[in-house]
This record gives structure tokens, sequence and C-alpha cells, in this order.
């Protein structure tokens, strides 16, 4: 099933319009002006409804039911779908691996993903290769979630005499995300505004004297039960009566374990907001330092509520 059109020179957005419409509905271009579909009746009530939309904008399109004499064969045309869906795949998979070299990723970077996944599939009208990879590397992002290395670890430790959090050397894994990043942030704003912080490679370390560990296996600091180790750190510093920390709190929960405990509309603004600030830099300072700003505004936007809802 093809799609002839021609479409007019005003208004220019129109072009970039259509053909964003044609790729939301899987159509590959044969030709500059003609875009082609599988024959099915989801394919004809989708060129038609582009075809009254170009025609409504002063253009003029017509929808037929194409047979390939020569030129080209179906196994040409079936390829040009499958190229359209692997490059889609391909972007996946890359997407991915990035996350994987800074994991573990977040549930929501997660999710976004699996999203993206589902819908390049509704337009893989043929099976395409590259959906293999695509899935091989959201399996692999997704066991790394699972072997965070504090999820699930550590039963809550009902450590209750106060502990003495300033003047420490504060010790986390390289590649800080969305909980670590936090936690620094919450211990340079609220515990310690001399803090230091030391990064290392491993998921273990031995500390001296003087070192915290947080957010990594064995540290002081981590997940505790169904506690990330932002929680963990608000409860042990006493932090617990601020409502605007506890609803940050919710948020890097949902983030960092995504088990469905809080479901709160921010959650999804604060995660592009980390994402962003990992994708721009790999110098762990300069992370903390990039959210501390957008973290102390959503502090202060939490305060000035009644609620923390």
């Amino acid at each position: 099933m093809a799609l002839l059109h021609q479409l007019p020179a005003k208004p220019p957005y129109l072009r970039v319009k259509i053909w964003r419409r044609l790729q939301a509905i899987g159509a590959v271009p044969l030709k500059n002006a003609v875009h082609l579909l599988p024959h099915s009746a989801e394919s004809e009530a989708a060129f038609r409804d582009l075809l009254e939309e170009i025609n409504g904008s002063g253009g003029e399109a017509i929808v037929i039911e194409a047979k390939l004499l020569a030129g080209q064969s179906d196994s040409d045309v079936r390829l040009l779908f499958d190229t359209a869906r692997d490059a889609d795949y391909d972007e996946i998979a890359q997407a991915a691996r990035r996350l994987l070299e800074t994991g573990p990723a977040s549930g929501a970077d997660i999710a976004k993903l699996q999203k993206r996944l589902e819908e390049v599939g509704r337009l893989d009208f043929f099976g395409a290769h590259g959906r293999q990879e695509a899935e091989a590397a959201l399996a692999d992002l997704d066991r790394q979630r699972y072997q965070h290395p504090d999820i699930g670890r550590n039963e809550p430790s009902h450590i209750s005499e106060p502990l003495d959090l300033t003047g420490r050397t504060w010790v986390t894994r390289r590649g800080v995300h969305v909980d670590r990043i936090a936690c620094a942030w919450l211990i340079r704003r609220f515990i310690d505004p001399d803090a230091r912080f030391k990064f290392v490679d491993g998921r273990h370390y031995d500390p001296i004297g003087g070192e915290f560990r947080f957010d990594m296996v064995d540290a002081e600091f981590t997940h505790e039960g169904d506690r990330c180790s932002f929680e963990m750190l608000l409860l042990r510093a006493d932090l617990t009566d601020d409502h605007a920390l506890v609803a940050i709190g919710e948020i890097i929960h949902e983030l960092d374990i995504g088990d469905g405990k809080f479901v709160r509309p921010e959650t999804a603004g604060v995660g592009a907001m980390l994402s962003g600030v990992c994708a721009s830099t790999d110098d762990d300072l300069q992370r903390i330092a990039m959210a501390s700003e957008a973290l102390n505004q959503f502090h202060a936007f939490f305060s000035n509520r009644k609620s923390d809802r």
C-alpha cells in the first residue's frame, strides 16, 4: 500500500510534520513523495488520515494498492522496512550500552527504553534482526540493575546511637548516578558542608580512619530493607522531620529501586535532570555540583508547600 503526496511550499513546518507522522506509523520511502506500508486495514486507515491532513493543508495525496512488477522486488521493499527498524533497534541498544557504562541504571531509565522497544516493535512488520541485539542489551541493563551491590542485601540495622558525621571523607563508587548523587548533595548541604569525597573503582572498599562509605557493599550508609541509601542517610542523620527531604527521598527511591512504593508526579522530571547531568560529564564531582543546583531548587519547591504531596 502506498501514499503518494505533494506538499505546498508553505507553511514550511508542514513537511516536518508529515515526515514525523510517516515515521510514527512505520512508513518507508520508496521515492521522495512515495511512502509504503504493508497492506492491512490499519495501514489503510493510517494513510487515509494522512491523506485528509495533507489535502486539508493545501497539498495533494492519493492512497493506492500497489504491486511491484519490475525494478524492485518484494524482498527489496521488505529490506527497506527491516533497515529502518534495525536503525531504531540500534539506537535503543546504544542507549542501553551507555547506561551500562555508567550504571546501574535507574528504573525510570530502563522503563523508558523498554517503552521505546515496544513502540518500535509495533512498527516492525517483518521481524528485523536488530531486535535481538536491542533485547539483549536491555536484558543486560536489567540484570545490572538487580545486581546493584546494595538492593536487598542488608536487613535493617536498628542502630540508634548518634553518629558524628562531620569532618569525614565519604567514599563511594565511581560513575555516580541517582542515589549516589543525591546522597552527596544531602551530605554537603545538610550534614557537613566541608565533607570530602573519594571515588573508588570497586564495589568493595576497606575504609581508613575518618572515612564513611555510602551506596556500596558493606557501607556504613547503604540500602537497608526496602530503603535506598539516601533514605538511610536521612534516617541516620535525623533529618526525617524535613518534609521536603522526605519527598526527595521518595523520588530517589523510585528512581533507584523502582518498586512502585511511591507515586510522585515529580519523579520523571528529577530522573530526566539526573540523566542529563550524567550525559553531560563523566567527572563525579562535576556531576554532583551540577545536580546539586537542581536539587536545591526541588528542596525549595517542596519546602514552600504545606504538604509534601
